[in-house]
């Protein structure tokens, strides 16, 4: 497939990418890929655990504490699988890897996902979600007095070019005239917000407010999720096909991977330590940054009806949601039954 990337909240490293499809003609490349072999296909042998490869959304980092420690406490061999962890990072489209047959399962967004369905008949279904709300929000100094969506007015906003239909979204949904907000370009660097030249951006809540303390400023932020863009992140995304193939293997996984969620959340101080000599190494980021990463996303993946599920009511909300920036989903993109069956 032929993708273009979407950028995501980085910090003090380069933007973040994620894939948004476009309407160009992309199946036929990824098909040919595939035709060509690629990577993995839940192969299993008669005395082996099922071989799984699973596509990591970006660089090795605490968002993906969780599955490392469901590796390091071998709760996928207890499931009966033996999982290839691949990260990802700025150039990795996690739907191509998909389609290609280089990965069997992977981490996306949802608009990214759903728009590959929708505009180019992508053969894939999410069937749950890391983040039940959106780390994506409006980050300022805490100085700067801004607490809700009605604060921005008058004020002035970096906005990454790919979120602005979802930030425009969101001031209207609380019926914020979106003429009243100056938007101007962000490069996913906090510095202008730092020295004053922005009141506030838009970025990741879970990340870039230690990186604005780091520099002696206190950080306030509020997630667009609660001020109605309901949409979740890190959607849990496989193939029609592998599905149908592999259902009880990617249910498995599903619940290994809660089990590694569940034990690392239990004190989101213990592990990011644990992992900066290995899964960590060399991604740019300090212990305390680790820590104070997994603590911010701690509420964000918790939720009552259990890690990963999406209930009816939830994906109703994400499908609204997507309705607001142009993407028409529907409930047949997503399987929400794998961890109640």
């Amino acid at each position: 497939m032929k993708l273009t990337r979407t950028a995501r909240a980085a910090g003090r490293r380069p933007a973040r990418s994620r894939a948004l499809l476009t309407t160009a003609a992309v199946t036929a490349a990824a098909l040919l890929l595939a035709a060509c072999g690629g990577g993995s296909s839940g192969s299993s042998s008669s005395t082996g655990p099922t071989k799984l490869t699973f596509q990591a959304s970006w660089v090795n980092d605490a968002e993906f504490t969780g599955y490392f420690v469901g590796l390091d406490k071998g709760y996928y061999t207890k499931a009966g699988l033996d999982v290839d962890y691949v990260k990802g990072g700025p150039n990795v489209i996690p739907e191509s890897t998909l389609i290609s047959n280089k990965a069997d399962i992977a981490l996306t967004s949802p608009d990214t996902t759903i728009n590959a369905i929708v505009d180019q008949d992508a053969p894939l279904v999410i069937v749950g979600t890391q983040y039940q709300r959106n780390p994506l929000g409006v980050v300022s100094l805490t100085s700067s007095g801004i607490k809700s969506p009605a604060d921005l007015v008058g004020r002035t906003v970096a906005v990454p070019d790919v979120n602005k239909l979802a930030f425009e979204a969101m001031l209207k949904i609380n019926k914020v005239d979106p003429k009243a907000v100056k938007v101007v370009p962000y490069a996913y660097d906090p510095t202008p917000l730092i020295k004053g030249e922005v009141d506030a951006t838009v970025d990741f809540t879970t990340n870039v407010p230690f990186t604005i303390e780091q520099a002696g400023q206190k950080a306030s932020s509020f997630l667009m999720y609660d001020y109605g863009y309901k949409i979740p992140n890190d959607t849990v995304v496989v193939t029609k096909d592998f599905l149908a193939e592999h259902r009880a293997e990617v249910k498995a996984f599903l619940q290994a991977s809660q089990e590694g969620w569940t034990e690392n959340l239990k004190d989101p101080t213990v592990y990011p330590p644990t992992f900066m000599s290995s899964y960590f190494k060399g991604n740019g980021r300090t212990e305390a940054n680790e820590v104070y990463f997994n603590k911010a996303q701690k509420p964000l993946i918790e939720s009552d009806a259990g890690i990963f599920s999406m209930t009816p009511q939830t994906v109703q909300e994400t499908i609204d949601t997507l309705g607001l920036v142009g993407i028409k989903a529907t409930p047949a993109m997503f399987d929400t039954t794998l961890l109640s069956d």
